[in-house]
């Protein structure tokens, strides 16, 4: 017994091109930017944690666009 999805001679293999062009390479640059933002926010909160002391600390959390100047 033939399923009518059986009898398209193309349907399968469109699909199949279509998740291999579209869909599996936005899933893959997505989860890599995903695991980029969880390791770079896991070793930032180590090294602020580890070096709290150090006078390069504040200009870690600085905002450089800032409208506020420094005096000199």
């Amino acid at each position: 017994m033939l399923l009518w999805w059986q009898n398209a001679p193309m349907g399968g293999a469109v699909i199949m091109i279509i998740l291999l062009v579209v869909v599996m390479p936005v899933a893959i640059l997505l989860s890599g930017a995903l695991a980029a933002a969880l390791i770079g926010g896991l070793i930032k909160k180590d090294v602020d944690k580890t070096h709290k002391e150090s006078e390069l600390f504040g200009l870690s959390e600085s905002n450089p666009w800032s409208q506020e100047k420094a005096s000199d």
